[in-house]
């Protein structure tokens, strides 16, 4: 269940057949989910895989660019996207001290279909911190389980909520996760395709929007996680965005495209917390040709490429946004209450989002409010 399916409207745009980021064509998710529960603790965690295109990424690379709106996070494989403006593995989405152990199984997944290639690969793995529901010090994710999440990548719907990635995740001290939207622009505005994936886990209560409605104005009676402060403290996390899409995009065009994932973020109440680690980023595939990464396989000298004008380029952004503001939303509605580490984690549900929105002056039908 998302936001859309209890009736309340996020902007103006449409969103393709799954509404997610599998819309974008090519475009797989896989996910890994851990729970468990031993004598002494609670392991609530997993990994998600995004795979860019059908197949091994590094055969055809998809140009990509990335934005860090506040860095208290990590990421690896940020630089060389930089330097190069190319997205040549999948990404994966985890917890905080798995993600070296996430960027070393991409690795072997790489180098056991290499053979006797000259090629080297930099994974890109984001991270969110899980540790108040999950033993995140047991660093339970094993190689074997990204292997899995690899195998289970698939187009159509995206499982949303708690599973892969976002299984331990809080996000404005609701159960939060994964979430993912999509918006398929007019056909005068070019008909690509704008897809997000979100792992949240971020905010306060208080600063909850919904559709511009100050819904945490009238949730504060809800117990939160960080109520005892050995826990945490309100606001602490962080979220990481993923855009896909169809639109032909230069290396430059996906920076600037990564960066109005802050404003889907704005929309929703984050984007305010020093604690948060917030690492946007966006890749397209509408360029094809583009020389595999592997030095054993020489490509022409020129490339041909497309790009969109720049007349163009502000449906995109709208989509962007419109598309970041609804994954987070879509992930607070499917997550499940969650107990973990002796704590209780509520989730948003749609009753109680409802009934907020009505008590804020929100009524069935109604159009977003102004942001």
């Amino acid at each position: 269940m998302g936001i859309r399916d209890i009736g309340v409207r996020i902007g103006h745009g449409t969103p393709g057949p799954f509404n997610a980021i599998t819309d974008v064509q090519g475009v797989r998710v896989g996910h890994r989910t851990l729970i468990e529960n031993r004598e002494d603790i609670s392991i609530r965690t997993g990994v998600t895989i995004i795979e860019p295109r059908p197949g091994i990424a590094r055969f055809e690379p998809c140009f990509a660019g990335c934005h860090v709106f506040n860095g208290n996070g990590d990421a690896t494989g940020l630089e060389w996207m930089r330097e190069s403006g190319l997205l040549s593995t999948p990404i994966a989405y985890t917890n905080t001290h798995s993600v070296g152990v996430v960027r070393d199984a991409l690795v072997a997944a790489e180098r056991s279909s290499v053979g006797g290639s000259q090629y080297w690969c930099m994974p890109v793995v984001l991270e969110t911190f899980d540790g108040v529901l999950n033993d995140i010090w047991g660093q339970h994710i094993t190689a074997g389980h990204v292997h899995e999440a690899q195998a289970l990548a698939t187009s159509g719907p995206v499982a949303e909520g708690s599973v892969g990635g976002g299984t331990g995740m809080i996000c404005h001290e609701f159960k939060g996760g994964i979430g993912s939207s999509s918006r398929r622009l007019q056909s005068h505005h070019g008909g690509w395709t704008v897809g997000a994936l979100v792992q949240a886990n971020y905010g306060r209560r208080e600063a909850l929007r919904v559709a511009g409605y100050p819904v945490g104005d009238v949730l504060h009676d809800v117990p939160s996680p960080f109520d005892r402060r050995q826990q945490g403290v309100p606001g602490m996390g962080s979220i990481v965005v993923t855009l896909a899409t169809d639109a032909p995009l230069l290396p430059h065009q996906c920076e600037q495209l990564a960066r109005r994932a802050s404003i889907g973020l704005g929309r929703v109440g984050g984007g305010t917390e020093y604690a948060s680690g917030d690492i946007f980023i966006a890749f397209s595939v509408g360029n094809r040709g583009i020389p595999p990464m592997d030095y054993s396989l020489a490509g022409e000298p020129v490339m041909n490429l497309r790009s969109v004008s720049y007349d163009f380029i502000s449906p995109l952004f709208v989509a962007a946004a419109e598309a970041v503001e609804e994954a987070i939303l879509n992930a607070l509605i499917a997550a499940d209450d969650s107990d973990g580490q002796g704590v209780h984690v509520q989730a948003l549900g749609a009753a109680r989002l409802l009934g907020a929105l009505e008590q804020v002056g929100w009524r069935p039908g109604a159009h977003p409010a102004a942001h």
